[in-house]
């Protein structure tokens, strides 16, 4: 009987058969290259994800800017507006005169009271 308890000991400490090792391996190289095949694609969509995500985030600010200058375009199309630039462009209508008056801060300042009122 002594003899048996030495085989069970000896039985569990023996190493698996050879071809159990290898499919063992196979498999865990089998894994490895699918990972490795996946890593790949998985990588490149999620580079092209983020591309389109700031892409849209871009097409947004540029749409809000249109918008805006959409709306500048609309309020210096009419006439009043169109006047105001060109008179502060220098521009006159026929028969009018244009005169340019320099000095005027100074001469406010010299009449101005003390109250400031201009009386």
């Amino acid at each position: 009987m002594p003899s048996e308890p030495g085989r069970m000991a000896a039985s569990r400490s023996r190493r698996p058969p050879v071809a159990t090792l290898a499919k063992r391996w196979l498999a865990v190289v089998g894994i490895v290259l699918i990972g490795y095949a996946y890593y790949h694609p998985l990588r490149s969509w999620l580079q092209a994800r983020q591309e389109l995500s700031s892409r849209r985030h871009e097409v947004d600010q540029l749409a809000a800017e249109r918008r805006v200058l959409e709306q500048r375009l609309q309020a210096s199309t009419g006439v009043d507006e169109l006047a105001r630039e060109a008179r502060r462009l220098g521009f006159v209508r026929p028969g009018e005169h244009l005169f340019i008056i320099k000095g005027i801060a100074a001469w406010e300042k010299a009449h101005t009271t003390i109250a400031g009122d201009g009386n």
